[in-house]
């Protein structure tokens, strides 16, 4: 049993570390602030328990003291208990406070650092902390002014370089006003940043002087000191910047078309409504298959999946001399070039059509390793070219259980779905999820299945894949 006290990073759900994602998806209880992107939800093992303890920024100090008894409740429960919180744990996170009372009661407790809003937040702004020439240093303070013991802000407005002031909209007049008092120039470039690295992100450029007056809420990181003055352009918007996509594949498929979608700016909700199963009878007709692969002209492959259960059935690569391998198209192709196996004949289009189009005519035995519940295309068009095709089910799309509420609630607010097959979009459908207002699919037979299932299909890629459906999302993005 241990407790990671894990930093979920300024905003951006993609800045959370590697480490940090990785116990989110091991955790069995997660326990989450209240500006955590809930999007980083997603990410939990299946059936984790979430527990909000978002704090209101009015919150009593008996809040924190309760969170503490929360922790080590958990944390002596047993299992992995993820502490997920904005930024860094240490930095003005309350983190220290909730390792003591967890070493206190002798639970077991790992910090796993994140990135702080007071760094990556003016970063992303385009205003280095420090640079040659304007500040050699940096002080990172908390905005609560109502102890004068507790910040010395006369101490603050006589040094130089920069201030970063976390926590400080709501006395952002009182602490202009100590800090021109204290001596600073009331020209001093200040710049504060509403919602850093999101979607929702505002930026108010002003002078210590003005600062009373930026319209910007919190939370807010306000900068103060000549790097202030500093544009350097920030992030490159792409194609997606502030829209927020929800990705429904499978979990262990969801990556390539996640993270295309974060490299062109998009805000990524994994909700994998789908899952795959092996077949029925444990796949004994696939391993027999698999050894009377010799007996066949061709093995013919539509999917990735079917890939990843046929071949580690085979002897090796040489089971398959002289056979031909077919694939539906070029992430088919993919999945059996990263195995060793070159495709003869890939299909375009890349659909069961395009492929049997492009078949020789028969005939010949033909091996088709499917998905239990595919379409029939492929071996009805094949037979009537002449073949016989021999079908074995390599798997199986079932249903995945219900995201949690928590991730439920937040597709209300996403601009765009997408579909990577027929499958996805009924058990989307099933679970009665809120729809965005732009539904994009993979292709045309994925489409097909939405616009049945009462969907308007806004977007549909013209090369069915991750990055033809992402270029597909630039070329027509939501508004």
């Amino acid at each position: 049993m241990t407790v990671y006290l894990v930093g979920a990073g300024p905003g951006d759900p993609g800045l959370l570390t590697r480490r940090g994602a990785a116990l989110l998806a091991a955790a069995d209880v997660v326990v989450y602030d209240r500006l955590v992107d809930r999007a980083l939800l997603s990410l939990a093992r299946q059936g984790a328990e979430l527990v909000d303890v978002g704090k209101s920024p009015d919150a009593g100090p008996g809040r924190q003291a309760d969170i503490n008894a929360l922790l080590v409740a958990h944390g002596r429960g047993g299992g992995t208990v993820v502490r997920l919180k904005g930024g860094d744990p240490f930095v003005f996170g309350r983190g220290g406070e909730e390792a003591e009372a967890l070493a206190t009661a002798g639970v077991p407790w790992e910090v796993v650092p994140g990135v702080t809003s007071a760094v990556a937040v003016p970063a992303a702004a385009g205003i280095p902390v420090t640079h040659r020439g304007l500040s050699t240093s940096v002080t990172v303070v908390t905005g609560h002014v109502g102890d004068p013991a507790s910040v010395d802000w006369d101490a603050f407005g006589r040094a130089g370089g920069t201030l970063v002031v976390l926590m400080g909209m709501a006395t952002r007049a009182e602490i202009a006003e100590r800090l021109l008092a204290a001596g600073r120039p009331p020209g001093t470039p200040v710049v504060v940043v509403e919602w850093g690295t999101t979607p929702e992100e505002r930026t108010v450029r002003t002078s210590l002087a003005e600062l009373a007056a930026a319209d910007l809420g919190s939370p807010a990181v306000i900068v103060i000191g000549p790097v202030a003055g500093l544009d350097l352009g920030g992030r490159a918007p792409g194609p997606l910047t502030g829209t927020t996509v929800v990705v429904t594949r499978a979990r262990h498929q969801a990556a390539d078309l996640a993270d295309a979608l974060v490299v062109a700016g998009a805000r990524v909700i994994e909700v994998p409504v789908i899952e795959i199963a092996p077949p029925a009878g444990d796949g004994a007709a696939l391993a027999q298959a698999a050894a009377r692969v010799a007996e066949h002209q061709w093995v013919a492959f539509t999917s990735a999946n079917a890939v990843t259960r046929f071949l580690p059935l085979l002897r090796d690569a040489r089971s398959l001399a002289g056979i031909g391998v077919a694939a539906v198209g070029a992430a088919t192709a993919a999945a059996l070039a990263e195995r060793g196996v070159a495709a003869d004949l890939v299909a375009e289009p890349a659909t069961a059509a395009g492929l049997v189009a492009a078949f020789p005519p028969g005939p010949g035995r033909v091996l088709f390793p499917r998905a239990a519940e595919g379409r029939d295309t492929l071996p009805v068009g094949l037979r009537a070219k002449g073949w016989q095709v021999d079908e074995v089910d390599a798997y199986r799309t079932v249903p995945a259980p219900p995201p949690p509420p928590e991730v439920a609630a937040v597709l209300a607010g996403a601009h765009v779905v997408t579909f990577g097959s027929p499958s996805a979009v009924r058990a989307y459908l099933d679970l009665a999820l809120p729809v965005p207002p732009v539904v994009a699919c993979i292709g045309p037979v994925t489409a097909a299945a939405a616009r049945k299932g009462g969907l308007e299909v806004a977007v549909e890629a013209a090369v069915p894949s991750a990055a033809g459906l992402v270029a597909a999302l630039g070329e027509n993005r939501p508004s």
